[in-house]
């Protein structure tokens, strides 16, 4: 069965200008050049230390570049990419357009001014709809949080922690949110560092429990009461947690409760890749 559901905390930038794929390609950790009108990117900024500072897509329709991103987080991220724009040719404005997701199908009978990529994370995501106005809709924000939860996919700063969190811990890699050929990009060294020494030591994750998961920030211990990981978002009883690799075949728990993690089938626990 097609899903769509109204996504309310995401908001979209509109990036103009002749130089707005150049400004954007030195700043950001995927390839801009690789964005068409038929398919979206998934991207992230970073600090200059490579510590997590907004993820976001990137759609276009061929004379602008959109940023959709979490609507709280929006207005900073504008603010951040301004203070790079320096004498680049290059406009970042918000828009009034609404986000909406899909899933179990393509989505159709969608009004003309409607734009519709797949989502570039995972096939199983389904697709990302901007829109002008509003759309039909069948779903609700929770339901597509579910879903996006029983995949395994981490959600912007409920999962990822600004300033500390580092891609590779988020899965950005698998769902090609990281290009490894395009060149420098802030936060580059950091991030290439850290995929080719194989330094890894915890990732997100999805949980489960039989009963309803502790809120984030929990921090969740093995039996012998040492710490294992710290709950991120959830919704009743899946979610996300920060764990530690090695200690996954380990009971966790937190508050009484026993909380199992999940390995996607998508990701994957690699030893340090060789330099190209």
């Amino acid at each position: 069965m097609q899903h769509i559901a109204p996504l309310p905390n995401r908001a979209v930038l509109s990036i103009s200008g002749a130089d707005r794929t150049t400004f954007l390609q030195g700043l950001i950790s995927n390839d801009v050049t690789l964005l068409t009108k038929e398919s979206a990117l998934f991207a992230a900024l970073l600090s200059p230390q490579g510590k997590y500072l907004a993820d976001f897509f990137l759609t276009t329709d061929g004379e602008k570049i959109f940023v959709e991103g979490e609507s709280t987080g929006l207005p900073a991220l504008a603010f951040k990419l301004r203070r790079f724009r320096l004498r680049a040719d290059v406009a970042i404005e918000p828009t009034d357009l609404l986000v909406f997701a899909a899933w179990g199908g393509t989505p159709l009978a969608l009004p003309p001014e409607a734009t519709v990529t797949p989502d570039p994370r995972l096939p199983e995501a389904g697709f990302r709809i901007l829109s002008p106005s509003e759309i039909e809709t069948n779903a609700t924000p929770e339901d597509y949080n579910i879903h996006r939860l029983t995949l395994g996919l981490p959600d912007g700063a409920q999962d990822l922690l600004i300033d500390k969190t580092i891609l590779l811990e988020a899965g950005f890699d698998e769902l090609h949110g990281i290009s490894w050929s395009k060149g420098c990009y802030m936060g580059q060294e950091l991030t290439a560092r850290t995929r080719y020494r194989g330094l890894i030591k915890k990732r997100i994750l999805p949980v489960s429990a039989t009963s309803d998961l502790p809120p984030p920030g929990t921090i969740l211990r093995g039996p012998d009461g040492r710490e294992t990981g710290e709950m991120r978002s959830s919704s009743g009883t899946i979610g996300m947690a920060l764990l530690k690799i090695d200690q996954l075949e380990t009971p966790i728990s937190a508050d009484g409760i026993t909380i199992t993690p999940h390995v996607p089938a998508w990701c994957v626990f690699t030893e340090a890749s060789p330099k190209p």
